[in-house]
């Protein structure tokens, strides 16, 4: 098995395009405003990036053509996204941040040819925003999806959903939600799941607080959503009926190793800012640079980009084969989000007193990368089912040698 290396001339255009776009237009607008992007402007700051992103050509690299966008693979995705995520706003305006560019992902291969029509093109083009709403409070789903309790009942012409979500990404100002409920069985049945589209001023949906987390480069927030009789007709049904546990495979892996990507060029800036300190603050006789202690933190960063890099390209060739590929995108999930924490924090720590303030980007940087280790699926989920399938195809060979 050969795994090509290689981008192609197009791709590496796109690359040092997406490389410019950032460092000249979107980098001075994040570093005004501290990287809160609400304070920025929010949706309407995201119009007028993603029209330069437009005018740039570095728009929507991962949407189907037929769909404005450049319609790369998920191998070709990886140089363009970490480029575009050297900046906490990068990804707002080529319109490939979550959940949006996830849900433009599964759309595509799943909604139907009305469905894109009215949800795909239009969150593809930058119209509107859009939230995928499974996680939900205690007992409900979680990092157990399982465990889900919102729940629509089949009535005449459609179904009516009730139940109550929690940390809905960009729910507030969004234009649709993808709503994962459950259609048969109880809470703790690996089945009987359903995805269902609905438009985000439907009544019956009412989208609450604002739950206060670490990170301020998300548009939309982390939200309370709340279902009192949703009525979504049975063309809001995205695929079949009881297979929203499969579909959401569909999503769920791609996205992870999207998260890998823009989060590895947050980091790879939060480095190149330390480096750059470094080789030019006097400490000690000598550059501070010069220091072993020093020297050992900027090549165990070297390590975890390089590190972080490979099993994303491992990941990202298996899912371009047609497969879910869990294993590896659990494997390249996991190890990212540890490295890319720790490559922060490495940063912050060269930089001293600077790195802790508000002079340099390294304290937001760490505010948002810190979150990854939970954000789609906790790392200590990430391990137990890597070692559950390492275990369980231990077993069926202790079987098949004994039969």
């Amino acid at each position: 098995m050969a795994i090509d290396l290689s981008y192609s001339p197009e791709v590496t255009a796109l690359v040092e395009k997406t490389e410019a776009f950032i460092r000249d237009v979107v980098l001075p607008i994040e570093d005004e405003h501290g990287g809160d992007i609400t304070a920025a402007g929010g949706d309407t700051l995201r119009v007028e990036l993603q029209k330069a992103a437009k005018d740039a050509g570095v728009f929507a690299p991962h949407a189907p053509v037929e769909y404005g966008g450049h319609g790369l693979n998920m191998t070709d995705r990886a140089p363009v996204f970490e480029a575009a995520g050297y900046s906490l706003f990068g990804p707002t305006a080529l319109n490939i941040a979550a959940p949006d560019e996830g849900n433009v992902h599964m759309l595509a291969h799943i909604a139907d040819d009305a469905q894109k029509e009215q949800f795909l093109a239009p969150l593809a083009h930058g119209d509107l925003r859009s939230a995928f709403a499974m996680t939900e409070p205690s007992p409900g789903a979680g990092s157990d999806p399982s465990a889900l309790t919102t729940r629509a009942e089949k009535v005449p012409g459609g179904w009516k959903i009730n139940g109550h979500k929690y940390f809905i990404t960009g729910a507030d100002g969004a234009g649709f939600f993808i709503i994962f409920a459950r259609t048969s069985g109880a809470p703790g049945d690996r089945g009987g799941a359903t995805m269902f589209l609905t438009p985000a001023d439907a009544p019956g949906l009412k989208v609450g607080r604002h739950i206060d987390t670490l990170d301020r480069a998300m548009i939309g927030g982390h939200c309370e959503v709340f279902f009192d009789d949703l009525f979504v007709p049975d063309s809001g049904v995205l695929g079949e009926v009881d297979q929203g546990f499969a579909y959401a495979q569909v999503r769920l892996g791609p996205a992870r190793m999207t998260h890998v990507m823009r989060w590895l060029g947050a980091a790879r800036r939060g480095h190149d800012v330390a480096v750059a300190h470094v080789a030019q603050r006097e400490g000690f006789g000598g550059k501070l640079g010069d220091l072993g202690m020093v020297q050992k933190m900027i090549a165990d960063n070297e390590i975890d980009i390089a590190a972080t890099r490979a099993l994303l390209t491992r990941a990202c060739w298996e899912l371009d084969q047609g497969g879910h590929a869990s294993n590896a995108t659990s494997i390249a999930k996991t190890y990212a989000a540890e490295a890319i924490f720790r490559i922060v924090d490495n940063a912050v720590q060269m930089c001293g007193g600077l790195g802790v303030s508000g002079d340099l980007p390294l304290a937001r940087l760490s505010r948002e990368v810190r979150p990854f280790r939970v954000y789609d699926g906790p790392s200590e989920v990430h391990r137990w089912a890597i070692a559950k399938r390492v275990v369980g195809a231990a077993k069926k060979a202790a079987r098949e040698a004994g039969a």
